[in-house]
């Protein structure tokens, strides 16, 4: 990974061009001709933290409404458009940003960035196809409501958070705040927050920087919304002063669903990197690490078994999920508890530690193969402000880690007395 062939194949400041649009549109090209596509992908401050619960769901909403008709094109000419020239286009809607992104041949760039500016600029929300939206989110949240790995994993982060926290209500809604929600709500949001401001567009392949600027300008830089708010992050929780235990029964069900869930790390926390090589060694190397070994493969308890971090701008979630027989429900908990506790107790051993070094080097080069990958990863260095260099300088910020600090970023954010352990499923 370190051989300067690879290197050169980095996206880093050496290849990634940037230019800013004078309305605060930032646009990030990395020029790649051994390959016929481009991608592009943009973020906007348009994301589910702007929303108060009583009106979760909404950015989401609007993010799935934008390709449902524009002023010059209606949802089935958009469509129509995309399928002449084979390419892709798609909005999306997360915690913090809204965006869209597409793929096509280099040839078509020019009109695919053409109708993504009038997707995102000039959506008029038609009231036929907002009500056909409605009823598909309706008719997920009702599927959504029957399955027990989705009902432990919503309402752990709710447990974790507090019901107000956008962090701890659902991007996706709720049955009562999607009937709610009106015509006017979802223009109005789009208004407000759809803005070139803080947003990022980055074209990855065979196109000039020059000609991919040109065409950024013509079609974004007249966009104005001078009054479009930034980001302001919530105020963190503290975690719980003890262990919060709560059941969420789904009748019929064969399999209940466990999500032991801590606070876990910002992205920016200097020991980011540290807990994430935990959190590999705990439940992701191999057949799911630890916790894999333990609970599904020796104890036979699990269906499957996992541990993840979710890293934010602000406060992340660190969770261990299981989906058990319901009679397996109490010892799955106590083995992953028992797991939890030897990786706050004992250093990890040096073969781990190399292994999940390793695998993690090793896995950079796969995610990078093709032009969606080096886009989403360019995307994410400016997003989340790591420096475009960020990659060349991961091999030797991993190299430098140590057990200890592993251990001291479990010890830090995994507290067995101070989680939340939801269960779903039958009783």
């Amino acid at each position: 990974m370190s051989s300067p062939i690879f290197e050169k194949s980095l996206p880093s400041s050496a290849n990634i061009h940037q230019h800013r649009l004078s309305n605060g549109l930032t646009v990030l090209i990395r020029e790649n001709f051994a390959n016929p596509s481009v991608v592009f992908d943009a973020s906007f401050r348009a994301g589910g933290i702007f929303n108060q619960r009583k009106q979760a769901g909404l950015a989401n909403f609007v993010s799935r409404s934008l390709m449902r008709g524009t002023q010059h094109y209606s949802f089935e000419q958009i469509n129509e458009k995309i399928e002449t020239i084979g390419a892709s286009l798609g909005t999306s809607s997360g915690l913090h940003f809204a965006g869209f992104s597409g793929k096509c041949l280099a040839e078509d760039l020019e009109g695919l960035l053409a109708l993504s500016a009038e997707v995102i600029r000039r959506p008029t929300f038609p009231d036929e196809q907002v009500e056909l939206l409605r009823r598909e989110a309706l008719t997920g949240l009702a599927r959504r409501a029957h399955n027990t790995q989705a009902i432990a994993a919503l309402n752990a982060d709710e447990l974790l958070f507090g019901q107000e926290h956008p962090y701890g209500f659902s991007g996706s809604g709720y049955p009562e705040t999607i009937s709610a929600m009106t015509r006017q709500d979802l223009q109005n949001f789009h208004a407000r927050h759809y803005a070139p401001q803080g947003c990022v567009l980055v074209i990855v392949g065979a196109i000039a920087h020059q000609q991919a600027v040109a065409w950024a300008e013509q079609f974004f830089g007249d966009w104005e919304n001078p009054s479009a708010p930034e980001i302001v992050l919530p105020a963190d929780v503290a975690p719980p002063a003890q262990v919060v235990r709560k059941f969420y029964p789904i009748p019929g069900k064969t399999q209940s669903d466990i999500i032991i869930n801590f606070l876990g790390p910002r992205r920016s926390a200097p020991d980011f990197q540290a807990a994430r090589l935990a959190n590999s060694v705990l439940g992701q190397f191999g057949m799911m690490g630890r916790v894999g070994d333990i609970i599904r493969i020796k104890q036979g308890l699990a269906y499957y078994v996992y541990s993840s971090l979710t890293a934010r701008f602000g406060q992340g979630d660190w969770s261990i999920g299981a989906g058990v027989n319901p009679k397996n429900v109490e010892k799955a908990i106590e083995s992953a508890l028992h797991e939890v506790r030897r990786m706050t107790t004992e250093l990890i051993t040096e073969q781990e530690l190399a292994d999940n070094k390793s695998y993690f080097m090793g896995s950079l080069p796969l995610q990078l193969e093709t032009n969606e990958g080096v886009c989403g990863s360019i995307s994410n260095l400016f997003v989340y402000q790591l420096g475009f260099d960020y990659l060349l300088n991961l091999p030797n910020l991993l190299n430098q880690i140590t057990r200890e600090e592993v251990l001291s970023a479990a010890q830090k954010y995994l507290t067995p007395e101070h989680c939340v352990i939801t269960i779903a499923g039958s009783e």
